[in-house]
């Protein structure tokens, strides 16, 4: 492969023809702010594409976050159990109610949340678990669902990064009481930034349009009984997410695809761990997701900064958050620490080659074979 001199990205959206004769048409329409045909369709499209009956669409996905927890009344004197190994918007989410995050330790199996620990953390504070589907691989939702019902606990999935994923056969966002979504430009699908809530739950439905609209009363839109949020979604960002939601399998087969040639080239690789999938399972592989280790010579960081000289950007795995230091807790959570350190995330865009792939693969085999 003859390297352009621009990096190969971590990620990148694949826009097209659709997306433009959708947005052209949203312009043309006059309608680009929160009202619009898009916001309802994209909104009711999505939530049946996750098995949910409704969906509020929001501006970014941390906000339907916020907004999902504000509906649901968790605020000041409760806890939420979160992963540690998560982006940090997860636990800035419970902090804005004003709520405690209480961070766990991952699965060494998947990688994500484990629920042994979440049942260690259960305190009578406890409101809500947050399970995340990280990188594209879904939680263990089964013993999550059982710690809730016997405890009486909220369970919202956390799927920014899982577009698609199944688990046990089942599209994640559609087992605990609600979920939410992120479409940044580098998620599955995209509409610039955005975000949304699904549920199956009516009455909390209904809450998060009443909130996420300054709390308008419907009777009279400029009298307030409570402190609402400005969190909705134009319908300029729903025009591109319905163009890209119509081509979702797709894009999730692409990312299939890119993780299979991956596997192929890398699986025997010395230090190289590949990225897990449980047999219950539907890996999305937002991003591919390998642990360098010892054996393989340079380590994450030496790799990471070869790989760029080559042309190919890469990303480290997302700190704990429980070491930051707004929110450092002093825990040893070694699962999610180690994960942490060797983690990289390597190009998984819609809009990546196979030649591309095999000249990532190339690189980074000849960076193990150079250290022995």
């Amino acid at each position: 492969m003859t390297r352009e001199m621009s990096l190969i990205p971590v990620a990148e959206p694949l826009l097209g023809e659709k997306e433009l004769a959708y947005v052209s048409d949203c312009v043309k329409s006059g309608w680009v702010s929160s009202k619009g045909k898009y916001v309802a369709q994209f909104e009711q499209a999505f939530a049946a594409y996750c098995g949910c009956r409704y969906g509020v669409a929001t501006f970014n996905g941390t906000i339907a976050l916020h907004l999902l927890l504000a509906a649901l009344n968790i605020g000041p004197g409760d806890e939420v159990i979160v992963p540690t190994l998560t982006f940090v918007a997860t636990a800035n989410a419970v902090t804005y109610t004003g709520a405690k995050p209480i961070f766990v330790d991952s699965e060494p199996e998947t990688w994500c949340i484990d629920p042994a620990a979440v049942a260690q953390a259960l305190t009578p504070a406890t409101k809500a678990i947050i399970p995340v589907h990280l990188y594209g691989h879904p939680a263990d939702m089964d013993p999550l669902l059982e710690l809730a019902r016997r405890h009486n606990l909220i369970v919202i999935e956390d799927a920014a990064e899982a577009h698609g994923a199944t688990y046990k056969g089942q599209p994640v966002g559609s087992r605990g009481h609600a979920a939410m979504f992120s479409f940044m430009g580098n998620k599955i699908i995209t509409t610039g930034e955005g975000g949304i809530v699904v549920t199956n739950d009516q009455a909390l439905a209904e809450r998060c349009f009443f909130l996420e609209n300054h709390a308008r009363q419907p009777e009279n839109p400029y009298w307030h009984l409570e402190v609402g949020f400005n969190y909705r979604m134009t319908n300029l960002q729903a025009a591109l997410g319905l163009a890209q939601l119509e081509q979702i399998e797709d894009f999730v087969a692409h990312r299939r695809r890119v993780a299979r040639h991956y596997l192929a080239r890398l699986h025997n690789v010395p230090g190289l761990t590949m990225p897990p999938t449980a047999d219950w399972a539907g890996n999305v592989y937002w991003m591919f997701a390998p642990l360098i280790g010892p054996e393989f010579g340079p380590n994450r960081d030496q790799v990471m900064v070869e790989l760029r000289e080559k042309g190919i950007e890469t990303r480290p795995f997302f700190s704990p958050v429980h070491t930051m230091p707004m929110y450092n807790t002093g825990q040893n959570l070694s699962v999610a620490e180690g994960l942490s350190r060797q983690g990289i995330n390597l190009p998984s865009s819609a809009t990546l080659t196979p030649e591309q792939i095999d000249y990532i693969c190339d690189t980074l085999i000849g960076l193990c074979a150079s250290s022995s």
